[in-house]
């Protein structure tokens, strides 16, 4: 009822003022961002009870790292994230320099990550509540208008104590999370983006796993089942012998 209402009351206030561009919808959501040491992936995982989420939140570029940008989030995070990551700026900088300059910071949220070094997320003071972050030496979980701070606890644990590729890892912590609660609002839709060089279509791009589900009653699950569809028929390139990794 008060996301409702919250929605309604931007729609007036943007009506009365002679906008003609509506504000965006905040993306309230949990996420996860990754690397595999071993085979230099670098992921991203998100859940929502907004629409299309994988078309916001992620961002990623093999060998640079990966960005989630959520709560109201801000889509030039990723290019310009990215941009200042293969510059050499590390995760902490990268997000001091992204949000100082930007006067909504306070309602952001965002998580960057590297190929190295350690990871950094930043949740604005007034983010939605349950709203804050974790990380670990390679990963970073992020969360806001959450069930409680037992989401992000999850899926920390459950990354530090799965095996298998980094997808699997990745989509468990995700599980994880929603187990624990997740989004206060439900479900909606989820993604997964996974990159490595080489590794994408034809070997001709960096997309491993770029995977969406973009409006279901259980889109973890959902994306679970693509991913074991799509890991069959394009298997990790260095197990192209095995159907299963």
């Amino acid at each position: 009822m008060f996301f409702k209402s919250f929605i309604a009351f931007l729609v007036i206030s943007a009506l009365s003022h002679g906008k003609t561009r509506l504000p965006p919808l905040p993306i309230s959501t949990f996420s996860i961002i990754a690397r595999d040491p071993k085979t230099g992936e670098l992921g991203i995982a998100v859940q929502s009870k907004f629409i299309a989420v994988g078309g916001v939140v992620p961002y990623a570029s093999a060998g640079v790292g990966a960005i989630a940008s959520q709560a109201w989030g801000n889509v030039l995070y990723g290019p310009q994230g990215i941009d200042l990551l293969a510059s050499g700026k590390n995760p902490t900088k990268v997000i001091e320099i992204l949000t100082s300059s930007d006067p909504l910071r306070n309602k952001r949220q965002l998580a960057v990550i590297g190929p190295i070094g350690k990871p950094s997320h930043y949740t604005g003071s007034e983010c939605l509540d349950w709203a804050g972050g974790k990380t670990g030496d390679h990963f970073s979980v992020q969360g806001n208008l959450l069930a409680g701070p037992q989401v992000i606890e999850a899926m920390a644990s459950s990354f530090n104590a799965s095996t298998g590729s980094l997808s699997i890892r990745l989509l468990k912590a995700l599980e994880a999370g929603q187990t624990a609660g997740g989004d206060k609002r439900g479900k909606q839709s989820a993604a997964l983006l996974v990159v490595r060089a080489g590794w994408g279509y034809g070997g001709l791009n960096d997309r491993f796993r770029d995977l969406r589900v973009d409006d279901h009653p259980t889109p973890i699950q959902e994306l679970f089942r693509i991913f074991h569809l799509h890991r069959t028929i394009f298997p990790r390139p260095d197990l192209r012998s095995k159907l299963k990794k």
